[in-house]
């Protein structure tokens, strides 16, 4: 039951936002009694927290595994990073955009909390940065903190308007974004 009150808040919440979706609305969505929502949380924000936290982990587990392979170049764990933010639009649109749009909603505490997970991310994309320029994969006079977060800028802000059943794919993005990014940063 905890995962169908996450599902749909989740979809609530991308709909009418976090602060036009009452916990009423939330429990009437899923035919069930406000105790049932106050079982599984204790309020609304600790919800948007879950659903928060559940985003950012999921993200940094799998950037960890990209970044942890000893077989792959920078260039390539670069796109396979761009990749997995991009594919995952397709089954987690609704919770990037509560991710970013909704961030304003959480108390000071759960606020710092999930801003040092998106930092740890971020910073885990500088690292790979230069990583790559002490590999000659990557211009030595890059400015690695405005380049990382032009990365993360360009790809974040597909959630808004890539569309996984339009005319380019997935991976076709996540490869013109890096080749984009790639040429901007490489050694000629």
């Amino acid at each position: 039951m905890k995962e169908k009150i996450t599902e749909h808040s989740i979809r609530l919440f991308e709909k009418n936002g976090y602060s036009e979706t009452s916990i009423q609305d939330i429990v009437d969505s899923l035919g069930v009694t406000k105790g049932t929502f106050y079982y599984y949380f204790s309020s609304k924000e600790e919800l948007l927290n879950d659903i928060h936290l559940g985003y950012i982990d999921e993200m940094l587990i799998q950037q960890e595994i990209i970044i942890n392979d000893v077989n792959k170049d920078c260039k390539q764990k670069l796109f396979d990073i761009a990749y997995m933010l991009i594919s995952n639009i397709k089954t987690k649109r609704s919770s990037a955009k509560i991710f970013f749009r909704e961030m304003r909603n959480l108390s000071e505490e759960n606020l710092s909390n999930i801003v040092k997970k998106r930092d740890k991310f971020r910073l885990n994309v500088e690292s790979l940065l230069n990583e790559g320029i002490e590999k000659g994969e990557f211009r030595s006079n890059l400015n690695v903190k405005i380049a990382t977060f032009g990365v993360l800028g360009i790809i974040n802000w597909s959630y808004h308007w890539f569309n996984p059943g339009g005319n380019a794919t997935d991976k076709e993005v996540a490869g013109i974004f890096v080749d984009m990014i790639i040429k901007g940063i490489q050694i000629e």
